[in-house]
């Protein structure tokens, strides 16, 4: 048979395909119609696996083909289902009064809160994000969801994620501990050098101060320095306002080019930072859930069973729908043995069709779900 034949029934067979596949979305339509009027819920996993047990006893030594076939079938029958649902779900009313609290503009404007002093990258992703804003700066990342919390600071700025060095641990178990909406985000390129006083060579050095993360984006060069101590400190920029402050010759700094002109300092050498692509993303916090006009990004906390396929039913709501995942996050549950949570980060946006009932499926069938928020990213 030639290509051409049997391309000729492959069409064919695909012409059924559709309209049989219609045809099992239009009765998925009518059980989503009685769900709705009896209340019930939309997965029934026994029914799902009895199918399943069926198709692979059927399908021979294509099983597996068969089963994933059927997976898929059954996620979007969800999906189309979730959209005709009319039970109130907490992140549908999260989400409609984000959206009426948003506007069509960001601020540019208010109080934000970052960790840090002036010159640190905390602030150079202030003024970014907020260019008009005015700056309350404070010792660590706790003061600054603190200082949003409180209602001092409309708005906070924190990294939690670098290039080089991974998530910033620190933010996610803040976010996980307090309840925060995030409004926007940004990156920012980093240039890490070593900066000391005036006339100190290299030989001189015997102390070197700088943040945790900036540390681990330099691990290869302090790696290669015999008999010189790291010491770990709050931030960048404050790292070498002490340096300066200190007066000591045998001191230096891992920090950025802007504050070695801040703080009267000189930079030893420029080339420390283990990869010149190095950026840290940061993002916008506050207190209240808002959503503004251009937001493409939803960030989602999950929890679900540890079981085999549990993560699996997740992420295959996101892939029916054609949504990419950006990130996913695995971190501890705070004061629990062995428990987990997922971050997520999608992108999408809750106008899109289908994504804000994927959102609310997502809440009925997770043991966790938290609407971190819907934002854009400068």
């Amino acid at each position: 048979m030639e290509l051409s034949e049997i391309r000729e029934k492959i069409n064919a067979v695909d012409d059924q395909l559709l309209d049989l596949f219609l045809q099992r979305m239009d009765l998925s339509e009518e059980v989503a119609a009685y769900k709705n009027e009896h209340h019930q819920p939309i997965l029934n996993k026994q029914r799902e696996r009895e199918i399943l047990a069926k198709v692979a006893e059927k399908s021979g030594d294509r099983e597996r083909f068969s089963y994933h076939l059927f997976s898929t079938i059954f996620e979007l029958s969800r999906s189309r289902q979730a959209e005709l649902i009319t039970a109130p779900t907490k992140v549908e009313a999260q989400v409609k009064a984000s959206l009426a609290a948003g506007g069509e503009v960001f601020p540019q404007t208010g109080l934000v809160a970052c960790q840090g002093v002036e010159g640190a990258n905390s602030q150079v992703a202030c003024d970014r994000l907020l260019p008009r804003g005015n700056i309350v700066y404070v010792k660590s990342f706790e003061a600054v969801f603190s200082a949003v919390e409180s209602g001092l600071c409309k708005f906070g700025v924190v990294p939690i994620e670098n290039s080089s060095n991974g998530s910033v641990r620190a933010i996610y178990d803040l976010i996980q501990r307090k309840k925060f909406s995030i409004v926007r985000s940004t990156r920012l390129c980093i240039r890490h050098e070593l900066l000391a006083l005036p006339g100190v060579k290299m030989d001189d050095i015997t102390e070197i101060y700088s943040h945790e993360q900036a540390i681990g984006q330099c691990s290869k060069f302090l790696n290669g320095l015999g008999g010189v101590r790291v010491i770990p400190c709050d931030n960048t920029a404050m790292a070498a306002k002490m340096v300066a402050d200190s007066g000591s010759r045998h001191a230096a700094a891992i920090s950025s080019h802007p504050c070695a002109a801040l703080y009267g300092l000189q930079c030893v050498n420029d080339a420390i930072q283990d990869s010149d692509n190095n950026y840290t993303r940061f993002i916008c916090i506050t207190k209240d859930p808002v959503i503004y006009a251009g937001a493409n990004r939803i960030s989602l906390i999950i929890a679900c069973d540890n079981k085999p396929g549990a993560l699996y039913e997740i992420l295959s709501k996101l892939a029916a729908l054609g949504i990419n995942m950006t990130k996913l996050e695995s971190c501890p549950v705070t004061g629990r043995n062995f428990e987990f949570i997922f971050f997520l980060e999608l992108e999408a946006s809750v106008h899109e069709p289908g994504v804000l009932p994927m959102l609310e499926e997502l809440e009925r069938s997770c043991a966790n779900f938290q609407f971190l928020g819907s934002y854009a990213e400068v």
